[in-house]
C-alpha cells in the first residue's frame, strides 16, 4: 500500500511523539509488568489531562479495555445498555458477554449513534422481576460510530438518569480524544464531572502502535481490575512499551494537536465533496468521519483505483476515517477520483443507491 488511506485511522503509522518516547524507553533496562517509571508518568499524565486522582491501567487494545471494564461494573445476571450501533455490540465478537460471564448487552434506539435517553427508561423501567437481567451499566461511544459526538449537556443528562437508577456509565472513548477536540473543552468536562464512573481512553486510532489506557474515575470501582488484566493476557511483561508512547502522546498536548488535525481534515473533505453531484452526506461530521452515500459503480470504482474504505450503513453508506497523518492532499487525491466516478456514472444514468 504506496499512499494514505481513509478506511480507518488504525492503518495510520506511529505519531513521531509517540516514537520519540518508545526508542527513549528502549534504552536500558528496566522493572516488568508496570514497575516502571513510564508506566508511572503515563499515568500521572492522564490524571493531569483529567484533572483528578483516578486509577489507570494499560491494555493492549479496546475490545478487552471496554469488556473487562464493564465486566467489572456487572455482575453476570446483570445488564449492559447501549446503543443498537454501539461497537460493544456490532464489533466485539461477544467479549463484553464472555469476560463478564454472561452479562446481557440490551440495545437502545436512538438518532445519529447517540443513545435516546428516554429509551434508558423505558428499559429500565420495562421489567423489575427476578427473571430479567437487572440493569447495571449504560455504555456511551464518544465519539459515536457514526461519527457524531455527545455534547456535554448530553453526556450529564445521560449521567444523571444513571445515579438516579443505580446505574454505573462507561464510555468507550476510542475516539476520544477527536471528540474533545470537536468539543473544545476540558476531557473532565465530558467525563467524571458529567457522571462518567469509567473510561476506556483510545490511544491506537490517535497515534500510538497500539494500547489503550482504562480510566477509573471512581477508584473504588478498580478493585482487583489488575487480576482481572492479568487473567484476560492483558498484563504486559515489559509494560513500558505500552506506557511510553503515552507519555510521548500526552506530555506537551500532542494528542488533542493530531485529533484536531484529523477533525480538521475530515471538514475539509466534507466541504470538498459537497458539490459533487450523486454524492450525499450521510451523517453530521463532528468528529474525523465522513459518511457517504455513493452509487455501487463509484464505490466500486473508487476501489478499483486503490482506495480502501468501509461499509456500514447498508448499500450505499461509505465511511471515510481521517487519520492524524492524513493530509489535504491526500483529500485531494480522493476527491478528484470521486468527481470522475461520479461524474462518469451520472452520464450513465445510474441513480444514487439509497441506504
Amino acid at each position: 500500500m504506496t499512499h494514505r488511506q481513509f478506511a480507518s485511522d488504525n492503518y495510520a503509522g506511529i505519531c513521531p511523539e509517540a516514537w520519540a518516547a518508545l526508542e527513549q524507553a528502549n534504552r536500558g533496562h528496566a522493572p516488568g509488568y508496570g514497575d516502571d517509571g513510564w508506566t508511572q508518568e503515563a499515568a500521572d499524565q492522564i490524571r493531569n489531562v483529567f484533572e483528578t486522582d483516578c486509577e489507570v491501567f494499560f491494555v493492549f487494545n479496546g475490545t478487552a479495555a471496554n469488556s473487562l471494564v464493564l465486566a467489572s461494573l456487572c455482575r453476570s445476571y446483570h445488564s449492559i445498555l447501549c446503543h443498537r450501533s454501539a461497537h460493544l455490540e456490532t464489533d466485539e465478537c461477544g467479549a463484553p458477554e464472555f469476560f463478564s460471564n454472561g452479562t446481557k448487552v440490551l440495545l437502545l434506539p436512538g438518532e445519529q449513534g447517540k443513545i435516546d435517553c428516554g429509551a434508558i427508561e423505558i428499559m429500565v423501567g420495562r421489567r423489575r422481576d427476578i427473571h430479567y437481567p437487572k440493569p447495571r451499566a449504560v455504555s456511551i461511544t464518544q465519539a459515536t460510530e457514526l461519527g457524531t459526538v455527545y455534547g456535554v449537556e448530553e453526556i450529564e443528562t445521560v449521567g444523571e438518569l444513571c445515579r438516579r437508577h443505580g446505574l454505573r456509565l462507561h464510555m468507550d472513548g476510542a475516539r476520544f480524544a477527536n471528540a474533545v477536540a470537536s468539543l473544545d473543552v476540558a476531557p473532565s468536562a465530558v467525563t467524571w464531572r458529567a457522571g462518567v464512573d469509567a473510561l476506556t481512553f483510545g490511544g491506537a486510532k490517535n497515534g500510538l502502535p497500539m494500547g489503550e489506557a482504562v480510566v477509573f474515575f471512581d477508584r473504588d470501582l478498580a478493585h482487583e481490575f489488575d487480576y482481572r488484566c492479568k487473567q484476560a493476557g492483558q498484563l504486559a511483561s515489559k509494560m513500558r512499551f505500552l506506557a511510553a508512547p503515552w507519555v510521548g502522546l500526552l506530555r506537551d498536548g500532542a494528542w488533542l494537536g493530531h485529533a484536531a488535525h484529523a477533525n480538521d481534515t475530515a471538514a475539509y473533505l466534507e466541504a470538498c465533496v459537497g458539490a459533487i453531484e450523486g454524492v450525499r452526506v450521510l451523517f453530521p461530521r463532528q468528529a474525523n468521519a465522513v459518511f457517504l452515500e455513493l452509487s455501487p459503480a463509484v464505490a466500486g470504482g473508487l476501489r478499483e483505483r486503490g482506495w480502501s474504505f468501509y461499509d456500514f450503513i447498508g448499500t450505499g453508506g461509505c465511511r471515510f476515517m481521517c487519520a492524524w497523518d492524513n493530509t489535504r492532499e491526500d483529500v485531494d487525491r480522493l476527491v478528484r477520483d470521486l468527481r470522475e466516478l461520479a461524474a462518469d456514472d451520472g452520464a450513465g444514468g445510474a441513480e444514487p443507491a439509497v441506504s
